[in-house]
């Protein structure tokens, strides 16, 4: 997002990748809506919203040369160190000392001016000025002096390996004003110690009109430069330090809401697949439902069939006769001191009521009849045998048909 000659132009990447566009708009509000939320943006200053000051400082050990930029920052600026932010470039590196472009923000002007897109929760990622990126993209290497409209004002800017060091805004975008104001400016530049013999000079193509006076005011020729798209990435940054901490917030809340999406879809998708689970459960239970009541005839024939044949077992099958119940019945006897004292024989029971000459011999007995392949037809139990004054077991064995 960078300033225009009159409001903001928004440079993105348009539908193929490759392709950049350049949109147009007059405040910050209209060009909220075009970001649509996105967290990678770069928000390139106006020259009127910085402070810029090109620095002389003496060679120092790196950890130490930051702090002392800040230092000299902060010594030329009318705000304490909290209500700023600073950066800096480095031009020049030699032995004798360094050459630095410094740039200084108002935190609160800055939060101002980018309140459209604060309130929609849209932190750059980077804070930058466009004087220095298009110093970048067009100037990477030696001196210019750059020439390009911003915000109703013209913007003057002399880059030094693709830093700039100065800036002034001129007002009125007019010759006679170039003219007048051009050679002064100049002077101000070499009384910093920046050589004004410039090889290089742009000017925008939206100030063609001022083209021959630009070239009669320098030895160089004034090519012409559009809308960078995409503008040069610089070192400089400005995001202070409570939109960085609102930047972090705003990735894990978004971070947060992407997890919680997918957890909401896999949840979606379970039950997606128990509902279809129950579905197939449903219609299996109806097929199944279908073949019972198909098969209900035959099921019940059976049963029926099954039924009789119960009832008709204990007068045509042998095993339930009961004198072929009592022959077996009289085969288990261990010995002759069991003695079998009543037989009782129903069609659902078998009761058979005896003596032994001890309880040994009665569940001796009760084994045998529970053994006796022939009397498989019933499940026989019996309860622990009474025991007589003359020691003898008197037990009663049922059986059941099975």
């Amino acid at each position: 997002m960078l300033p225009g000659a009159q409001g903001w132009k928004v440079v993105r990447h348009g539908e193929n990748n490759d392709a950049w566009d350049v949109r147009g708009a007059a405040t910050l509000d209209e060009v909220a809506p075009m970001l649509n939320g996105t967290r990678d943006l770069v928000l390139g200053l106006p020259v009127n919203a910085v402070l810029a000051q090109r620095l002389r400082l003496p060679t120092a050990e790196p950890a130490e040369f930051a702090e002392m930029v800040r230092i000299q920052i902060e010594k030329a600026l009318p705000y304490s160190a909290e209500e700023v932010t600073t950066d800096f470039e480095v031009i020049e590196q030699t032995a004798e000392g360094s050459v630095v472009c410094a740039v200084a923000v108002h935190n609160q002007k800055l939060s101002e001016l980018a309140a459209p897109l604060l309130s929609r929760g849209i932190i750059p990622r980077q804070v930058t000025v466009y004087a220095a990126q298009r110093a970048a993209t067009h100037a990477a290497a030696g001196r210019a002096f750059l020439i390009y409209p911003e915000n109703d004002t013209l913007v003057c800017a002399i880059s030094e390996e693709g830093k700039v060091g100065f800036t002034r805004s001129l007002e009125d975008a007019d010759a006679n004003r170039l003219e007048r104001d051009l050679p002064q400016l100049a002077l101000s530049a070499e009384m910093q110690g920046i050589n004004t013999s410039f090889p290089v000079v742009l000017l925008d193509e939206s100030l063609f009109g001022l083209r021959e006076t630009v070239q009669g005011l320098f030895a160089s020729r004034a090519d012409l430069i559009a809308v960078e798209a995409p503008p040069a990435t610089t070192k400089l940054n400005l995001l202070p330090e409570s939109w960085r901490q609102r930047r972090a917030d705003l990735v894990r809340l978004a971070e947060w809401k992407r997890r919680i999406i997918w957890a909401g879809a896999a949840y979606g998708a379970l039950f997606l697949l128990f509902f279809i689970f129950l579905t197939i459960l449903r219609l299996e239970v109806g097929r199944l439902d279908s073949r019972i009541a198909r098969d209900e005839p035959d099921i019940s024939f059976v049963k029926k069939t099954e039924t009789q044949w119960k009832a008709l077992a204990p007068a045509i099958d042998p095993h339930f006769y009961p004198i072929e119940v009592l022959l077996h019945l009289f085969e288990s006897l261990p010995s002759a001191d069991v003695r079998i004292t009543a037989f009782n024989q129903s069609a659902r029971q078998v009761q058979v009521d005896g003596e032994a000459n001890s309880a040994a011999l009665a569940y001796q007995f009760a084994d045998a009849v529970k053994k006796n392949a022939e009397l498989k037809t019933f499940q026989f139990e019996m309860a622990a045998p009474r025991i007589l004054t003359n020691n003898h077991a008197q037990f009663r064995l049922e059986g059941k048909p099975k």
